[in-house]
């Protein structure tokens, strides 16, 4: 099984065009796809950092008619690295995202990470680049 990929994470979202504007507005991903099901009431929009067959992205999935969701308790957050998680808040505070956890180390480590929320409620981890490959603490 060595292998084996990670595609993508799915999320439902209430209000697609709000989640597209945000994944590429506010977080500078780019809408690489988006696939409408008349018959079963669904689109789906693909968005990432670059092609899908080099990285995982992620599936917003609307399901017509429904503009809300529970989140659940067992549902965690997105991780994204970036190079400066400081600057990087900066920017999204600037494009109308709302940072929940300001940038700076992860208690009891040296992991500097800040947290993000997106317009349906779901948390995304930033985590400084540099540190990703020392493990998270925490």
């Amino acid at each position: 099984m060595s292998n084996g990929r990670i595609l993508h994470t799915m999320v439902r979202v209430g209000d697609l065009d709000r989640s597209i504007e945000f994944y590429t507005k506010v977080l500078g991903m780019q809408l690489l796809r988006k696939n409408e099901n008349k018959e079963y009431e669904y689109t789906l929009a693909f968005v990432g950092y670059g092609d899908e067959s080099e990285g995982a992205v992620i599936e917003l999935t609307y399901n017509w008619e429904k503009s809300e969701y529970d989140l659940g308790t067992g549902y965690g957050h997105i991780a994204i690295g970036f190079d400066d998680i400081y600057s990087a808040c900066d920017d999204i505070k600037a494009a109308g995202g709302t940072v929940t956890r300001e940038a700076g180390p992860v208690k009891g480590g040296s992991t500097h990470i800040a947290f993000v929320k997106d317009p349906d409620g779901y948390m995304i981890e930033l985590i400084q680049r540099s540190q990703m490959s020392e493990g998270l603490e925490g």
